[in-house]
């Protein structure tokens, strides 16, 4: 009898402590691919491509000129005949993308103007109305399953198109307001979304926008919010869904609002943010959708500075490109795309995975870090090399296992010298340099420790 006790007292013991383990395992989350991806494509397209951001002697314009023009929504729909895109290629755009070291794209299914860029039961302005007849997320779709780049879809809140969504614009006066019916619209609005989640295989993320209109509130964005989680249980949903962004810098106020990131547009946080998911949106040049006059485009240097900024932040970056009415990407975008693409498939390991950087300032750069079983690596961008060839990391306390420069294949031990006040200095005069920045690896014992 004692002995089946102290069996049966063995067997609850061993089966407690697996259960331990188990609980100790981190389950997968939903958003673990997107915060490792740190890099994707935004493609703003549709009709407005067509004027390409010129009307009646203005050149200023782009994805909003129905509005910044004030276009009469029949003389606008005229654009739906003259949608052509011959020169689209899915699987030459996504390879760009791929190409680039982005690892998702976002795209406009439908923008402010209600066109759909995609073959909708809910409405006939729609691709399939146009020459075109082709419906272009289903082959973009396709691409990206093909070359394993992440779709998803941005998908405008507001609508100028649609009978039932309010408020009109102040100027639209033969298109008075009365019988629209805002929940109607809603309606609607779900159903195009259950459309691009059933027919398009896996999506990653609806990226909503045009919710800060008053028609638009919490208790719509919530329900919205619902409903497509209950749809698509992995999906991630950006915070334009609900009301409570604060502004361009795109931050929710707090968390009885709905959406799974911040959304900074055209800006980047100037301190890192812990624990919060954001991403910053900008455009290659002045404009999101297609504006032919538009040359004031960000060096490439630029860019892949602002990339590691991002990532040195814990943010992701979504970077906008605009394609003509013939469906090409200008090539001023291609190529700063390739600059980028060359310098991420030397140096990627230092932006994809990785988390915030522990300083809160380098004179020199940024810093990005991974964790390597009890070890932390440390990825030191280097912007502005030093003269005297001594890169100096101010206040770190660990002691350093190797250093080496990422692009170099054979890991050459770089000498390292630590200070009186444990300031770590990394002699790289012998590093060939790389072009916009310069990655060198320090490994170091233990999570890092940061004198201020």
């Amino acid at each position: 009898m004692k002995k089946l006790i102290i069996f049966n007292l063995l067997i609850i013991f061993l089966i407690s402590a697996t259960s331990c383990k188990k609980k100790e395992v981190k389950e997968p989350d939903r958003m673990d691919w997107w915060r490792e991806a740190r890099f994707g494509l935004f493609i703003h397209w549709g009709l407005y491509s067509i004027p390409a951001g010129e009307w009646k002697g203005r050149t200023d314009h782009a994805e909003w000129i129905r509005e910044s023009a004030q276009i009469p929504l029949e003389q606008y729909d005229e654009f739906v005949s003259q949608f052509n895109p011959v020169n689209f290629n899915a699987d030459e755009w996504v390879a760009m993308a791929k190409n680039a070291g982005m690892k998702y794209i976002v795209i406009t299914s439908k923008h402010h103007d209600g066109f759909c860029l995609f073959d909708s039961k809910e409405t006939d302005f729609d691709v399939m109305s146009t020459p075109f007849k082709r419906d272009i997320l289903k082959e973009l779709s396709d691409a990206c399953a093909k070359q394993g780049i992440t779709l998803c879809f941005y998908h405008s809140i507001m609508d100028w198109h649609h009978p039932d969504y309010l408020p009109r614009r102040n100027w639209e006066t033969s298109r008075p307001a009365e019988g629209a019916n805002m929940d109607s619209y809603v309606s609607h609005m779900k159903k195009q979304l259950k459309e691009l989640l059933t027919n398009y295989g896996k999506i990653g993320v609806i990226w909503f926008d045009g919710e800060w209109e008053d028609t638009w509130t919490h208790d719509r964005g919530k329900d919205l919010y619902n409903y497509l989680r209950k749809l698509s249980p992995d999906l991630i949903i950006n915070n334009r869904v609900d009301k409570g962004r604060s502004g361009m810098a795109g931050l929710t106020k707090d968390s009885t609002y709905f959406g799974d990131f911040g959304t900074p547009e055209q800006e980047i946080p100037l301190t890192g943010l812990p624990g919060v998911d954001w991403e910053s949106c900008m455009t290659v040049n002045d404009h999101w959708g297609y504006n032919k006059n538009d040359q004031n485009w960000k060096s490439s240097e630029d860019l892949v500075h602002k990339l590691i900024d991002i990532a040195s932040k814990g943010g992701n970056f979504l970077l906008n490109v605009g394609p003509t009415s013939e469906g090409v990407i200008p090539q001023a975008s291609v190529d700063r795309l390739k600059d980028m693409g060359d310098w991420m498939k030397e140096n990627g390991e230092a932006i994809y995975e990785t988390q915030v950087s522990p300083f809160e300032k380098l004179d020199w750069g940024r810093c990005t870090q991974k964790e390597d079983g009890k070890n932390t690596v440390l990825y030191l961008h280097v912007f502005d090399w030093p003269n005297d060839g001594k890169l100096v990391i101010p206040g770190l306390q660990n002691k350093v296992v190797e250093a080496y420069a990422l692009k170099d294949k054979s890991k050459a031990e770089l000498d390292v010298e630590k200070t009186d006040d444990k300031t770590i200095t990394v002699d790289v005069n012998n590093v060939d340099q790389s072009k916009y920045a310069t990655v060198i690896v320090l490994e170091i014992k233990g999570k890092p420790v940061v004198k201020k």
